[in-house]
């Protein structure tokens, strides 16, 4: 499996259709499923911490990333990213 790195920078469409550079700014495994924490490179530059919109994208085996389908795997996501921030904090 391809492995996704911090900080790296790739272009996803948005529902409009619009290009957005993302930013790759955490990777975590949850029950042996992929996914990385993205934010929009122009908020990263621009806004502080609080005010920037984190999103999450399945990776699967190939490396591409897909939406996460239900609520409660987006929040068992969420709950383990915000845990591995103040980890570091």
């Amino acid at each position: 499996m391809e492995k996704i790195e911090v900080g790296e920078v790739f272009t996803i469409s948005d529902e409009s259709n619009m290009d957005q550079e993302v930013e790759v700014i955490g990777t975590l495994n949850i029950d042996g499923s992929d996914y990385a924490a993205v934010s929009f490179v122009d908020d990263l530059q621009t806004e502080s911490d609080e005010d920037i919109d984190i999103f999450f994208l399945k990776v699967d085996e190939e490396g591409d990333f897909s939406a996460i389908e239900s609520d409660e795997e987006f929040e068992k996501v969420s709950a383990a990213f915000d845990e591995m921030i103040n980890e570091e904090e």
